[in-house]
């Protein structure tokens, strides 16, 4: 009789003798260019609100749409990842996001615009899930801390950088540039990839069940646009609140179906292991305080203090560098000391700067703030990845491609959800703030209203925090499953 652990012995030493360096660098050069494009338009969009002469309302359905797909397609993806090999679905991942930016790139007018940018978002959906599935069978649970640290660099730096580099373009090109600059690397990683990339997943052809894959696209697809929407729309708007209840009730039963399927499509019995059931909800909470920073620090530095975008891009550029730059490290930390040492004092920084922002004011100086948003990414290096890597490292090999589906997912959902609910905070300190002000409609008392809202929503995110560093106490090391 066949012992079941020698089969997947037998497969990691098939592995070895494929050149993981390659491989790796092809993935991060594809998903540094697709996530990059998640806050590449944020700056731009004012400038394409008057060159496609529509409103604010309409472009920003740019970065709604692209959200909206990425946070639809990464569930299905578990079971896209079981039918076609890694090289199918990267180099199909990679040509669709490529067709999608040269569409935008290409475009005259909205609709050409956005048909574009769900092209681009296809691609990503595919792209995240393949990525984080081909490290977890090319890597041993022993070396996964500093190639998951390499993919920590791009999940963090490129959106961090986004607004950054689309100044520095929009400082010397139109719009369509940011698409230009792009196309290029996109296509360099279908080259590299088509040279390079081998095929390590293995394809079992799961049996397709239609109804999951409708129910999954209509919760998580109803919750990502209902959140989305709140902050333009506001909570009490018949459209936010349906395509909420809506896309909730969806998610339960797409919860129920996957609970009673032999063979389902998200496999949610990954919950079942404590660690990757921990590490999901610190995960949720930094990807929420990541999301809704990134969105109230601009908004502060350029209405309260006055900046422009371009200026506030380069402010929030040394934090996103470092970083980047910390991701491989704390991944090889990680591989030598486990997660505790690097969860617990990340968690702990975290619920610091959370405070120290609380208490930034129209005085604060940019030196303060960079300070700041450094401890931040700092923080954010320390637990994101390590806590990632722990959770998954404790799943039987047939629950991969389910637990990378699983994470993508709620990183994608958490992100949209964090950043409506922290700015409806904001928005609502902002209003108490000018109903209690003698002169509401002076600069300096709009200033100081966004200033008491901007308060508000990092108070919040401080509690958030709070608890994080209380889960961080019950992580523990874990190892694979004896016979995965």
């Amino acid at each position: 009789m066949n012992n079941p652990g020698s089969e997947v012995k037998s497969q990691y030493k098939d592995l070895g003798n494929i050149k993981r360096l390659p491989i790796l660098i092809t993935l991060v050069i594809g998903a540094f260019f697709s996530i990059l494009n998640e806050t590449l338009l944020n700056i731009a969009l004012v400038d394409m609100t008057l060159d496609l002469n529509v409103p604010y309302s309409t472009i920003q359905w740019l970065s709604t749409s692209y959200m909206l797909v990425v946070g639809i397609l990464i569930p299905i993806s578990a079971l896209l990842v079981q039918w076609f090999t890694t090289r199918q679905m990267f180099l199909g991942a990679m040509i669709l996001f490529s067709a999608g930016t040269l569409v935008c790139a290409l475009a005259v007018d909205f609709p050409v615009l956005l048909i574009g940018r769900i092209i681009q978002a296809f691609g990503t959906g595919l792209m995240l899930p393949v990525m984080m599935n081909t490290i977890l069978i090319l890597y041993p649970p022993e070396k996964r801390g500093a190639a998951m640290g390499s993919i920590g660099l791009v999940i963090m730096f490129a959106p961090a950088i986004g607004p950054t580099l689309s100044g520095l373009i929009l400082e010397k090109f139109e719009w369509p540039w940011l698409f230009y600059f792009v196309l290029p690397f996109a296509l360099l990683s279908v080259v590299i990839a088509a040279i390079y990339l081998k095929n390590v997943s293995e394809v079992t052809k799961p049996k397709v069940d239609i109804i999951s894959i409708i129910l999954s696209t209509i919760g998580f697809g109803g919750i990502v646009y209902g959140f989305s929407s709140s902050g333009e729309k506001g909570w009490s708007d018949p459209e936010v609140y349906i395509t909420l209840i809506v896309g909730g009730i969806a998610l339960l039963l797409f919860i129920w179906r996957q609970l009673v399927s032999k063979e389902p499509m998200l496999n949610l019995r990954a919950f079942l292991s404590p660690m990757f059931s921990l590490s999901t909800v610190l995960i949720i909470i930094v990807m929420m305080a990541l999301f809704s920073t990134m969105l109230l620090l601009p908004i502060f530095l350029q209405q309260g203090l006055m900046m422009t975008a371009f200026a506030a891009g380069l402010l929030l550029l040394p934090g996103g560098i470092l970083n980047g730059f910390l991701s491989p490290v704390t991944g090889k930390l990680f591989d030598k000391f486990g997660p505790r040492v690097l969860v617990i004092p990340g968690a702990a920084i975290l619920v610091l700067v959370m405070w120290l922002f609380t208490r930034i004011d129209l005085e604060t100086g940019s030196g303060t703030l960079i300070f700041y948003h450094c401890i931040m990414m700092v923080a954010i290096s320390m637990i994101m990845m390590p806590a990632q890597t722990n959770g998954l490292n404790q799943l039987p090999r047939k629950y991969y491609p389910h637990g990378t589906a699983i994470f993508n997912t709620l990183q994608q959902v958490s992100g949209a959800i964090g950043v409506a609910f922290f700015i409806s905070i904001m928005s609502a300190g902002q209003k108490d703030y000018l109903a209690n002000s003698e002169d509401p409609t002076s600069t300096t008392e709009l200033a100081k209203a966004l200033s008491a809202g901007i308060h508000n929503s990092f108070y919040i995110g401080m509690f958030f925090a709070i608890f994080a560093l209380v889960l961080a106490f019950f992580v523990k090391k874990t190892k694979a499953p004896e016979g995965e």
